[in-house]
């Protein structure tokens, strides 16, 4: 008599799981630098993979949080309010053009959740920001990745995508990460009156705030088929705060309350947004010292044999010169030497590496591990 076939044991929770989720690996798109710390025991001298920003908030963003602590023990103001009337006068818009969230990673899972059936086409760029994948994957929307052209997203074939899979959504950052690049406002503009009738464009604009003068489209806040996403990660510093927002047409932002954490925004990053905007000064003087920052670590780079790509964010983008082997080893020795980067993932853009800016006493350090990290990469 056969036996009967044996049984699979499986984790406690895996049998409560929907098929399409139990299906999904359990990752996340980055390993952060705790992590690495961790799994390596060596603590990172130099923080220059994350692309945040270490020239810090403003001081009035930091007396602002501080003095917001104290009530933290009740929960931030469920509307943004104060914020979204700040933003919209910032912007030159209404508040109802605006929705507040957890950081624009966050904005992009409630965008996914509200357009995405299982099977919806999305479309996107092979090597772009991979957070924006791992949304579209949890909520089992069909991706097709587009080849960057040279080192730019290519608009055109994303739209020649759109048209031939019926994309619901194009995501497109302007400027770029990973590669630091970006297109002139003309270019996005004309990409925003050929978008297929079908298709709404998430314009992920986080280093906007850093982009030379010329990057940042006209583009009209009722537009029915744009939603721009802008960040207090970057220029503002306030990576850790997490504090996001979209421009968009009315109706579109409204929807964000049928599916948003209401109380996902705390008290003290609702605090520490809404001075960081009021004070536009510092905006500048960050803008001033990134564009210092971009010129001394690009001559490091060239100092060394290596090609940096014009950059109009807050990290420059590094032609190792090779392939992705020897850029993932030269990544690897600069982590052994306490310095975290991080690189492109797909080739031929993992070509590259990727560093964040940083004052002067961090690009010392890169200065200093750099060269000994190419002698040990071969």
């Amino acid at each position: 008599m056969r036996a009967p076939p044996a049984r699979v044991s499986l984790p406690a929770m895996s049998r409560f799981l929907t098929p399409h989720a139990a299906q999904l690996p359990s990752t996340v798109p980055f390993t952060g630098p705790e992590a690495l710390e961790r799994r390596t025991g060596i603590p990172f001298r130099a923080r220059l993979g994350a692309n945040e920003s270490l020239f810090g908030p403003s001081p009035r963003a930091i007396e602002a949080m501080k003095a917001a602590a104290g009530g933290a023990w009740m929960y931030g103001d469920p509307e943004n309010h104060d914020l979204k009337q700040a933003l919209a006068a910032h912007h030159g818009i209404t508040p109802a053009h605006v929705a507040v969230g957890p950081g624009i990673d966050g904005l992009l899972g409630l965008v996914c959740r509200l357009t995405l059936d299982a099977g919806t086409p999305v479309v996107t760029s092979l090597g772009a920001y991979p957070t924006f994948n791992f949304h579209v994957a949890g909520y089992g929307g069909q991706l097709s990745r587009v080849p960057y052209r040279g080192d730019h997203e290519d608009p055109q074939a994303l739209l020649d995508t759109a048209r031939a899979t019926g994309a619901r959504l194009i995501y497109l950052a302007n400027p770029d990460n990973p590669m630091g690049s970006h297109h002139p406002a003309s270019v996005i503009e004309d990409m925003v009156a050929n978008l297929p009738d079908h298709t709404l464009l998430i314009l992920d604009e986080a280093y906007a705030d850093l982009a030379p003068e010329g990057t940042v489209p006209s583009i009209p806040a009722d537009h029915p088929q744009v939603i721009r996403m802008r960040t207090f990660s970057k220029g503002y510093g306030l990576a850790g705060a997490r504090v996001g927002y979209a421009i968009t047409n009315p109706d579109l932002a409204l929807a964000f309350d049928k599916v948003r954490d209401h109380f996902g925004m705390g008290r003290i990053s609702q605090a520490g947004a809404l001075a960081a905007l009021k004070d536009q000064d510092w905006l500048r003087n960050v803008q001033d010292r990134t564009v210092a920052a971009r010129q001394r670590l690009s001559a490091i780079a060239r100092a060394n044999g290596l090609a940096p790509l014009p950059s109009a964010t807050n990290f420059v983008t590094i032609d190792c010169g090779r392939d992705g082997d020897y850029a993932r080893k030269l990544l690897a020795e600069l982590g052994t030497r306490g310095v975290f980067i991080r690189m492109p993932g797909v080739a031929p853009l993992d070509r590259c590496i990727r560093i964040s800016l940083g004052d002067e006493e961090t690009l010392d350090i890169l200065e200093e591990a750099l060269p000994l990290a190419i002698g040990a990469a071969g």
